[in-house]
């Protein structure tokens, strides 16, 4: 995980296109907290916990100021199905060339049953209204990730 951005460094613009096809632009949320969550993929185990909690807090979170993106390599229609299976109410950030993944950092080695191979890391980054990355969360609690994020802030 070393090609994290640090703390304090200009979080990179990007845009991307969610499941509902909107375009999202991380410099036209200027002006807001948001968060940016990294998953592997739609619709397994640790990704579906971790969207889920969030959207149990979503209010919570939107009432601190946040605005929460997700993002994965998976494509619109996939984002779509699992958005709408489980009633996420953020976007999700189709990234299927990895762009985005790669910029934050959040493609890497990683291991499973003692095999290394290359994958989407599980990391948050919460960038501040300036545009800012005000923290890196690496250790993700997937059924907890909302208090985490709300602790840190």
């Amino acid at each position: 995980m070393s090609n994290l951005l640090p703390k304090g460094s200009v979080a990179p613009d990007f845009t991307g296109i969610d499941q509902n096809g909107r375009s999202i632009r991380l410099s036209e949320l200027r002006g807001k907290k948001v968060i940016i969550y990294f998953y592997p993929k739609d619709d397994t185990p640790g990704c579906t916990k971790e969207a889920c909690n969030l959207r149990d807090n979503y209010e919570k979170l939107q009432a601190a100021g946040y605005v929460v993106l997700g993002i994965s390599a998976d494509d619109v229609e996939s984002h779509k199905h699992f958005a709408e299976k489980y009633h996420l109410p953020f976007p999700l950030i189709a990234d299927t060339e990895k762009t985005i993944i790669k910029a934050y950092g959040a493609w890497g080695v990683k291991k499973m049953y003692g095999k290394a191979y290359e994958g989407i890391q599980r990391i948050t980054y919460i960038i501040d209204e300036d545009g800012r990355i005000s923290d890196v969360i690496t250790k993700v609690k997937t059924d907890a990730h909302a208090e985490q994020i709300l602790g840190s802030s």
